[in-house]
């Protein structure tokens, strides 16, 4: 028998299988977005339509949901990351208690500010490539790595920014090769076009709200601060915020509705219970009481 003519049995992960297609069988980088690029472009979030953008120049603009302010600070121990509950539909609340702050893996995190359906999507899929790489590679994305695909992520992004779809991630982590705590942590901010930028400031804010959070963290920032100390000034600056912004929630002590906080430290990133956050609240709130000027 010619061993030519002996074809291996066709199953469900065999490549002769009709089940799956050639992709799936081919070597590629350890990256999950390229590996659906070329398997199903279109289930991208900069997917086009017909090769042609979804919407062209002159179509009606789209009131879609917009999330707001997002805050990020260093401290002695770590980094970080806060973001009000509010998105927005033109001058209309379109939802009170979205979530915009996102525990990407152990030692990161992003915050998005923009369009919210997008950039929740984008949030999504770069958490899901980060786990796609660490079980390719069997070692976790190095945070200069993290940034980096995240800056890609959002240059993919800049057909839809040039339609109004404009998304700004704020991305923070904990480098764990960095001996000392008060140096680890990092804070990237991203432009529309995906130029990346290492705050060296210890502080950033990106948003409808950023300037007047900024002002607050300017004053209040501690690089040696604990963690507990630094998430009080994300909470002060958020609450200053929504005081002269619209567009960013303030706290809603009616329905409970509280900022989301996430701490990245030697021990990996965690999301703030509500019920902590809300004792944060109305310690700020009482002070604020007593002394309205902060």
């Amino acid at each position: 028998m010619d061993p030519r003519s002996v074809q291996p049995p066709a199953g469900p992960f065999s490549p002769v299988s009709a089940s799956l297609p050639a992709p799936y069988f081919t070597p590629g980088a350890a990256s999950f977005t390229d590996f659906v690029a070329s398997a199903a472009p279109h289930l991208l979030p900069s997917a086009m339509v017909n090769n042609q953008p979804a919407r062209r120049a002159g179509d009606p603009p789209l009131d879609v949901p917009h999330g707001t302010t997002i805050v990020a600070l260093t401290s002695g121990e770590g980094v970080v990351i806060a973001g009000d509950r509010r998105a927005t539909s033109g001058n209309l609340i379109a939802q009170r208690d979205i979530e915009k702050v996102f525990v990407t893996d152990a030692y990161s995190a992003v915050g998005i500010a923009g369009a919210a359906g997008m950039a929740v999507e984008m949030v999504r899929l770069f958490t899901v490539d980060l786990e796609h790489y660490e079980k390719i590679e069997g070692v976790s994305l190095s945070l200069e790595g993290k940034a980096n695909k995240l800056a890609g992520m959002v240059r993919a992004n800049l057909g839809a920014a040039l339609q109004g779809f404009v998304v700004v991630p704020l991305f923070v982590g904990y480098d764990v090769d960095v001996a000392d705590p008060a140096q680890a942590g990092r804070i990237v901010s991203f432009d529309p076009a995906g130029g990346r930028y290492d705050e060296k400031g210890g502080f950033h804010s990106v948003g409808s709200g950023s300037l007047f959070a900024r002002t607050v963290l300017k004053k209040l920032h501690d690089p040696a601060a604990s963690t507990p100390v630094a998430v009080r000034a994300a909470v002060e600056a958020l609450y200053d915020a929504a005081d002269e912004d619209t567009a960013t929630g303030g706290p809603d002590m009616t329905r409970g509705i509280y900022p989301v906080v996430v701490t990245i430290t030697a021990e990996g990133a965690l999301r703030r219970p509500d019920e902590e956050i809300g004792e944060i609240v109305r310690a700020v709130i009482a002070d604020r009481v007593a002394r309205p000027g902060g």
